[in-house]
């Protein structure tokens, strides 16, 4: 197994972080991203950077850490256990974004790396990340180009890699206690380790450079289109489903809360406002009854184009 290389892959995830931030703060036009640097007492730190109250992004934040320590959390031996004890560093840029607009989606991405160093062994290494989006009025095009970037990202690394990594994320961004996919899904993988460090690092950076080109586009059609109460009330109320998987289910929540992390920087990717109403069902045939019954159904958004 090839030795990794920590510093080549902190570089990288601080300047993806930095080229994400322009780009999004540009297309904003109104809001920036304030800088928030912080450190960790048990080693380590990160910046956070958030965007509030713009013309497009109600709420956003991308955040980079790097965190250490000497003992693994609980959230990273319940998988491994003979890692037990050993001391570890964790990086990656993490992101969520809530736009203003009910038609434009949610979006989230995340491309990590995680080392441990048990005593008297070679290091342990991995990569995970991938990124989802979360419609609350979909449309068809729209799902076709997220998934058909997801793919090309993945083109170079095998033909069955899209197709895995595609449908683990319809496994995990699943909400099991509503029985409901997330949002339409994308890419996820974690404890991608093939031994060679420069394949798989280049990989993660086919993830991370494509995100912008996977979601600009979508946001760029989608957020001059009129809307009303209507259509707020029901983007506040699937904001709830968000909520109720990242508190529940999600595996980097959990980690950065055992691990000691940075609440404020954690709790980040939960959006501003949002609502829940009691056995609420939209009314059959409309807009809102499309979400769950056309998009937010496990299909093939590339067909023929797979």
């Amino acid at each position: 197994m090839s030795e990794p290389d920590s510093a080549a892959v902190k570089r990288y995830l601080l300047d993806l972080q930095a080229r994400i931030c322009s780009a999004l703060g540009a297309l904003d036009g109104r809001a920036e991203f304030r800088t928030d640097q912080w450190d960790r007492t048990e080693g380590g730190g990160g910046i956070s950077r958030v965007i509030e109250d713009g013309a497009v992004f109600e709420k956003g934040g991308v955040n980079f850490s790097h965190v250490m320590g000497a003992t693994m959390p609980a959230s990273a031996t319940a998988r491994r256990p003979h890692l037990e004890g050993a001391p570890w560093e964790a990086m990656g840029v993490s992101l969520v974004l809530h736009p203003r607009n009910p038609y434009v989606p949610t979006s989230h991405a995340n491309v990590r790396f995680f080392v441990a160093r048990p005593e008297g062994e070679a290091p342990t290494w991995w990569f995970g990340g991938g990124y989802d989006l979360t419609p609350y009025y979909g449309f068809d095009e729209d799902c076709r180009h997220w998934h058909r970037t997801a793919r090309d990202a993945c083109a170079a690394y095998g033909g069955d890699t899209y197709h895995r990594f595609s449908q683990w994320c319809d496994d995990y961004f699943y909400l099991t206690h509503r029985q409901e996919p997330r949002g339409i899904g994308g890419l996820f993988f974690d404890d991608l380790c093939s031994g060679d460090f420069d394949r798989d690092f280049g990989f993660l950076r086919s993830v991370g450079d494509s995100f912008l080109a996977a979601y600009q586009p979508i946001v760029e059609r989608r957020q001059s289109l009129d809307w009303g109460e209507r259509e707020r009330q029901f983007q506040l109320y699937r904001r709830g489903r968000y909520v109720e998987f990242n508190l529940v289910y999600d595996r980097g929540t959990l980690f950065g809360l055992q691990s000691g992390g940075r609440t404020e920087s954690i709790l980040m990717s939960l959006p501003p406002l949002v609502r829940w109403d009691y056995d609420w069902d939209p009314e059959p045939g409309s807009p809102e009854a499309a979400l769950t019954e056309h998009f937010l159904t496990r299909q093939d958004w590339l067909g023929d184009d797979a």
